[in-house]
């Protein structure tokens, strides 16, 4: 049987999901913006978003790999959506409280941890390798799409509809998702797990080696790390960068985020027709050049050109789908039954930097000004892809790996 007909099934499910995903984080950003008017509360809420990713990622993908993947997705989207399913009983009482609110971000951010590595490991048994790139591809532009929909949808449901009506909207995408997930088979790799009680320093410990046997997988991580450094405080700093100096409202941000999706949502088309370049490292590291090249444009921009501002970001967002041919190049290089480990510890270590780079570009955009800090980011970014593209053991990497599979399948 086609590939195209399970995966296809299991992807459009959750592409339902993820719409009701993006409208409630929207329906709760904008509950607490309402409610308390408060930038702490509002980084407190991301913060606690953040944590599940930082130091759950490693116990997750050593059950990933341990675990049936289809049951993993199921039980993570039902613990999201029961979530959800509380917050609406909250509401509909008028008993919701912040505490509730970071509760339920809690909740929904540990069943993302899960999900999203077992999506990623299951995706490369599913679609044959030769398609990755594409399929990479398409789920940009879903991301883009769900950036350029979600928001004024949402804005919509919260002016027409009860906070807990707007809640239940995601319940029916969840089934929807839940549905499709029941009804296809996800193939599962070959056990390469050691018998046993869970041992969260062992199995870290075997990512760690198997990573450090793909050179190029190991600077690929370190250069992600430095990207993120330098990017999640961009993403932070663009309300101000919009209101401070481009003197906008909030209709001029929706512009720069609908402009940046819609972005996001091109670049994925054309890598989803194209399938990028032969070697996709190179399609991902030209992305991350033009990411780079579009961040330094945007920090230039003269107060009076909004116009060249959201070509920027636009720019932004083709290149950033580019980009995500770097997870084709992860699920080309890393064999199935090590992919839930070696995913949720490189997510760990890119994610677990922002606290820190948060707390490094707000006094650093307070000294210098917001735009110093996209100049630098964009610096960082085209030094990191250029350099990327000159290292044999990165641009090589998926040949590395097949040549290192079939060595250790000839010792075995």
């Amino acid at each position: 049987m086609s590939w195209k007909r399970p995966f296809f099934t299991l992807w459009i499910g959750q592409a339902f999901s993820l719409l009701g995903s993006q409208l409630v984080q929207f329906a709760l950003v904008w509950w607490l913006t309402r409610t308390t008017g408060s930038a702490k509360v509002l980084a407190t809420a991301s913060l606690i978003a953040l944590l599940p990713n930082v130091f759950l990622s490693p116990v997750a993908g050593a059950l990933i790999d341990r675990w049936n993947r289809r049951t993993v997705m199921l039980v993570a989207d039902s613990g999201i959506a029961l979530a959800t399913l509380a917050l609406i009983g909250v509401f509909a009482a008028g008993e919701a409280r912040l505490w509730m609110i970071y509760l339920a971000m809690l909740a929904r951010a540990t069943g993302g941890v899960f999900h999203m590595p077992a999506m990623n490991a299951s995706t490369s048994l599913m679609v044959p390798a030769t398609e990755l790139a594409r399929v990479q591809g398409m789920n940009s532009a879903l991301n883009g799409s769900m950036t350029i929909v979600a928001p004024p949808l949402g804005a919509l449901l919260i002016e027409a509809l009860p906070m807990q009506t707007v809640l239940a909207v995601d319940i029916l995408t969840a089934a929807l998702g839940l549905g499709a997930l029941a009804a296809v088979h996800v193939p599962q790799p070959v056990r390469a797990v050691a018998p046993g009680a869970l041992n969260v320093r062992r199995d870290l410990t075997e990512a760690l080696r198997y990573m450090y046997g793909l050179p190029g997988l190991m600077i690929l991580v370190l250069m992600a790390v430095a990207i993120n450094f330098v990017l999640i405080p961009a993403g932070t700093l663009l309300p101000l960068l919009v209101k401070d100096y481009f003197g906008g409202d909030a209709q001029a941000f929706g512009w720069i985020e609908s402009s940046f999706g819609i972005g996001v949502v091109a670049g994925g088309v054309v890598l989803s027709v194209w399938g990028g370049f032969k070697r996709k490292i190179v399609t991902s590291q030209v992305g991350v050049v033009g990411i780079g090249i579009a961040h330094m444009a945007l920090g230039v921009t003269p107060e009076t050109l909004f116009a060249m501002a959201l070509a920027s970001v636009f720019v932004s967002g083709f290149m950033l789908s580019f980009n995500g041919a770097a997870y084709a190049v992860l699920q080309s290089t890393i064999t199935p039954e090590m992919q839930g480990r070696v995913f949720t510890l490189i997510t760990s270590l890119a994610t677990g930097i922002s606290p820190v780079s948060l707390a490094v570009a707000g006094p650093l955009a307070g000294q210098f000004g917001v735009r110093f800090w996209y100049i630098v980011g964009g610096v960082v970014c085209v030094l990191m892809g250029s350099i990327a593209l000159m290292i044999p053991s990165v641009v090589n990497a998926e040949q590395l790996a097949r040549e290192r599979a079939a060595i250790l399948a000839e010792q075995a």
